[in-house]
C-alpha cells in the first residue's frame, strides 16, 4: 500500500489538554479508511490535527511523503488534502453554486473552476436542481452533499471526512455513502472516514481503526470488522 496520508505517534488536543494519545494510522492513495468510535473518543480531534486545526504536542503528520505537521490549513488544502466537517460545512445564506464558487477560492482564477462546478453537480444531481437556491434551504441530506462536494472543489487528491452521516435519515445516509465510495472509484480520491454509523462505514471502507478515549485500540480491513461485535470495542477496548 502507497501511503498518502501518514500519521505517526502523534500526540494532540487544545491548548495543553492532550485527546489524541499515541495514534500511528495510514491512508493508502485511492483507499476509504474508516475511524470509528464513541462520542468523545477523539476521532474528530484526529482529522482537526491532521488539518492544522488543533494544537500537536508530539509526532508527525505526512501528506504525500511531506511533513504537514504545523502547516496552516490554506496551506493543507494547496497540497491536496480537503476537509468536510460535521459543523458549518455549508455557508448557509449562499446558494448551492456560491458554496461551490467558495469551494475553489483556493484556486485563484483557474480557468476551469466552472466547469468543475458542472462536473461536481452532475455527481450530486440531487443538489444540481436546487443549484440557485440558498443552502439552508436544503434538507440535511443535500447540506451534506454539498460540503462534500464543497470541499471536491479544492481538486484533492485526499479528503477527510466527520461524521458525514450524523442525523441523517437511513435512506439519506446510504444516498452519501455510496456517493462517498464512487468518488472514490471515478475520481482516484482517498478518503478518511470519520464514523460513529459502524453499518454504513463498514459498507465502502476497506481498512478501519477503532479508536477510544485517543488511541487506536484495533485496526484491520473492513471485512475482519464485519465478523465482530464492533460497538463492543468502544466500551472495552479489546
Amino acid at each position: 500500500m502507497v501511503g498518502v496520508l501518514r500519521i505517526v505517534d502523534l500526540y494532540s488536543g487544545y491548548g495543553k489538554m492532550k485527546v489524541i494519545q499515541g495514534v500511528s494510522f495510514e491512508l493508502g492513495k485511492g483507499e476509504i479508511a474508516a475511524i470509528l468510535g464513541p462520542n468523545g473518543a477523539g476521532k474528530t480531534t484526529l482529522l482537526n490535527s491532521v488539518f492544522g486545526l488543533a494544537a500537536i504536542h508530539r509526532g508527525e503528520v505526512y501528506f504525500n511523503g511531506t511533513k504537514i505537521t504545523g502547516m496552516k490549513p490554506s496551506e493543507i488544502v494547496k497540497r491536496g488534502l480537503s476537509y468536510s466537517p460535521q459543523l458549518d460545512n455549508v455557508f448557509p445564506n449562499l446558494t448551492v453554486e456560491e458554496n461551490l464558487l467558495v469551494g475553489s477560492f483556493i484556486r485563484g482564477r483557474d480557468p476551469s473552476v466552472r466547469a468543475d462546478i458542472e462536473d461536481v453537480l452532475e455527481l450530486f444531481p440531487e443538489i444540481k436542481r436546487r443549484r440557485h437556491q440558498k443552502a439552508k434551504t436544503l434538507s440535511g441530506g443535500e447540506r451534506q452533499m454539498l460540503a462534500v462536494a464543497r470541499a471536491l472543489m479544492t481538486k484533492p487528491s485526499a479528503l477527510l471526512l466527520d461524521e458525514p452521516t450524523a442525523g441523517l435519515s437511513p435512506k439519506a445516509a446510504s444516498t452519501l455513502m455510496s456517493k462517498v465510495k464512487e468518488i472514490k472509484e471515478t475520481r482516484s480520491v482517498a478518503v478518511l472516514l470519520v464514523e460513529q454509523n459502524v453499518a454504513k462505514a463498514l459498507e465502502i471502507a476497506e481498512r478501519v481503526a477503532v479508536l477510544v478515549s485517543g488511541r487506536i485500540v484495533k485496526e484491520g480491513s473492513a471485512e475482519e470488522f464485519k465478523a465482530v461485535q464492533v460497538e463492543s470495542l468502544f466500551f472495552t477496548g479489546k
